[in-house]
């Protein structure tokens, strides 16, 4: 209804702000805080999200958008997870975040220094507790040097407490009762004829089930360099299907990702170096706990393997188990990623083949009824498989470029909000959520965790 002529207008208040936006209807025990508003004459209002469309069963997952440096996207995956954590109840609540930045991620559980006053307050006026997170797992990659040094293979100084992990080929093909994350993660060259894939099933499958010529393989070296598919440096045809030039550019491949070119993380015999096995680690994470996984010094084909590998046994432990055959998995599981873009790009189709992209699809579809949250990141919405994008319910924004801005992924936004996009400090975002009869934009606080390496310098 139209404003009667003469008739008064004052601003809203913080109950007027809720009635607006429709967040008056959010039952209390759904709210979980999101952030600000804060209004020309200094209103400031508490935002919420509805907890059944961020964790279901009405809805799932968060993407965060915008240009890298500036939208501090990870900053705010950080406190709306803690968030999470201190409304929806730890116990119910387990975490994995993948850090891929320097060690930004390397230090949640460390009180921040030099906390400002201000940033204290904005804690407060959410409704949260401005503290670091608690029972946090580090899972480090193994380098190198691990076997000498002891150190695993991060930036800068390792937590107090940690657990190096390492891929055997053991690990990565696994068992006929437990199969690893597979081959196929690591070879991510065209196969327009599915020459590699058929090849990849061959090899699996015969060391999965022990067969006779397969039996002798127990190690990269033995797989790269012996038989049944090499013989005095000489690649071998595989059965009257396979030609030796195929599982040549097979081997080839290969041994660039797990050897010549390895951050070390790949190892021969991985249970003689005391490092664990990630996948059986995920299985074992329980409510109230927080996992850290590092891949921030992995190459890109190692970062996909790790990625491919939780997603897995994380889609596995929710879409296969029942209550009675797990008691103790949490309710709900969140993942955290950053760039997610490469796991899931828009130039992907199912049909591609991708097992990554396979999974992560199942998890945006699924997710809200099996309890698998997936909160991503990434620089460019527009770059993120449309799938993914469509069944995020909840949608933040920083930063962006008006070009950006200009593609289909964004037409949720009104054109005359998207001019603001643009001009977003640190610590700003327009978040769109189901419930909100607009996007709007809000102010969250810096994370209450120690702020190093990409995350420090942003504030």
């Amino acid at each position: 209804m139209p404003v009667q002529s003469e008739a008064p207008v004052t601003f809203a208040d913080e109950a007027g702000i809720h009635a607006a936006l429709g967040i008056e209807k959010m039952p209390g025990e759904e709210r979980i805080p999101a952030g600000l508003i804060t209004m020309s004459n200094g209103t400031r209002a508490r935002v919420y999200v509805d907890a059944r469309y961020v964790l279901g069963p009405e809805g799932a997952h968060v993407t965060i958008a915008g240009i890298s440096g500036l939208a501090t996207k990870t900053s705010y995956a950080m406190f709306l997870i803690q968030a999470i954590l201190q409304t929806v109840g730890e116990d119910d609540i387990a975490v994995v975040l993948l850090n891929v930045k320097q060690n930004d991620l390397l230090v949640i559980d460390k009180p921040v220094k030099g906390f400002r006053p201000e940033d204290h307050e904005m804690w407060e006026a959410i409704g949260l507790k401005p503290q670091p997170f608690r029972n946090v797992r580090y899972l480090l990659p193994w380098g190198k040097d691990t076997q000498t040094t002891g150190l695993p293979n991060c930036f800068g100084e390792p937590p107090d407490q940690f657990q190096t992990y390492a891929y055997s080929l053991e690990d990565v093909i696994g068992n006929r009762t437990d199969p690893g994350p597979g081959l196929g993660l690591l070879i991510r060259v065209p196969d327009p004829w599915d020459t590699l894939g058929a090849l990849i099933g061959e090899v699996q499958n015969g060391i999965q089930n022990q067969e006779p010529k397969w039996k002798i393989v127990r190690s990269w070296e033995d797989l790269l360099n012996g038989p049944p598919l090499m013989e005095s440096g000489t690649a071998k045809p595989l059965g009257s299907e396979i030609r030796a030039s195929s599982v040549g550019r097979f081997v080839r491949v290969l041994r660039r990702v797990v050897k010549n070119r390895q951050s070390g993380v790949f190892v021969q015999q991985r249970a003689a170096r005391k490092a664990a096995n990630l996948g059986e680690e995920i299985r074992k994470i329980k409510g109230g706990q927080t996992y850290v996984v590092d891949i921030a010094k992995l190459t890109d084909e190692e970062r996909a393997l790790v990625f491919g590998h939780i997603v897995q046994e994380v889609y596995g432990m929710y879409a296969e188990a029942t209550v009675d055959e797990q008691p103790d998995l949490p309710k709900k599981i969140v993942l955290f990623v950053d760039e997610l873009n490469k796991y899931a790009p828009v130039s992907r189709r199912r049909e591609d083949g991708s097992s990554i992209l396979e999974f992560v699809l199942d998890i945006a579809a699924r997710g809200r009824s099996l309890g698998v949250v997936l909160i991503a990141a990434e620089q460019f919405m527009s770059e993120v498989h449309p799938q993914v994008v469509g069944n995020c319910s909840t949608r933040a924004i920083g930063r962006s470029d008006s070009s950006e801005l200009s593609d289909a992924a964004y037409r949720f936004i009104p054109q005359d909000v998207k001019a603001y996009l643009t001009r977003l400090d640190k610590g700003e975002l327009l978040l769109a959520h189901p419930i909100y009869r607009q996007p709007i934009k809000i102010r969250f606080p810096r994370p209450a965790y120690q702020a190093i390496g990409h995350e420090g310098r942003r504030w």
